[in-house]
């Protein structure tokens, strides 16, 4: 009797990436964390987050990993995942060495709240706050960001920064 095969449902990441621990703070190693939702973009442009926070996380992720050089799709990635009216034109992201960012390391995510953004819902929030370092020393951002489910696939659509 032969077993059925069942495809992938997740194509693989970067096999440097995969077992290091994801940079969104979840816990999971990247390729079982974010680097599901990457490499599917990057195989074949599906976005897939499930809920607006692993969007949220996902979105982190490729900003942590752009600044290090380790996820050259992460402009593309940002900006898909970004809602069309608000969606800027383009998202300068520097790559290591270049740019006012060089020395930026992005070290820790805390999440604080979620509101909405679950499976049965259009719309959502998530607080956190960013932790990140330059060579002037160590900075946070704490924001809120909006998100919305269009045609079952969650998208930022904008944020308040305080």
């Amino acid at each position: 009797m032969t077993r059925p095969q069942n495809p992938s449902p997740d194509p693989p990441v970067r096999p440097a990436l995969e077992s290091l621990r994801c940079p969104c703070g979840g816990g999971d190693v990247y390729g079982s964390c974010c680097g599901r939702w990457h490499g599917r973009f990057t195989a074949d442009g599906t976005l897939a987050a499930p809920t607006a926070e692993a969007l949220m996380r996902s979105r982190y992720s490729a900003f942590a990993l752009a600044s290090s050089g380790d996820l050259p799709e992460a402009e593309a990635y940002l900006l898909a995942t970004w809602a069309p009216e608000t969606r800027p034109a383009e998202l300068a992201l520097d790559a290591p060495g270049q740019g006012p960012d060089e020395d930026l390391d992005w070290v820790r995510l805390d999440v604080e709240s979620t509101a909405g953004g679950g499976p049965f819902d259009d719309d959502g929030a998530v607080t956190f706050t960013a932790h990140f370092r330059t060579p002037a020393g160590r900075h946070t951002q704490h924001e809120t960001s909006r998100f919305v489910r269009r045609q079952g696939t969650w998208l930022y659509r904008d944020g308040d920064v305080s």
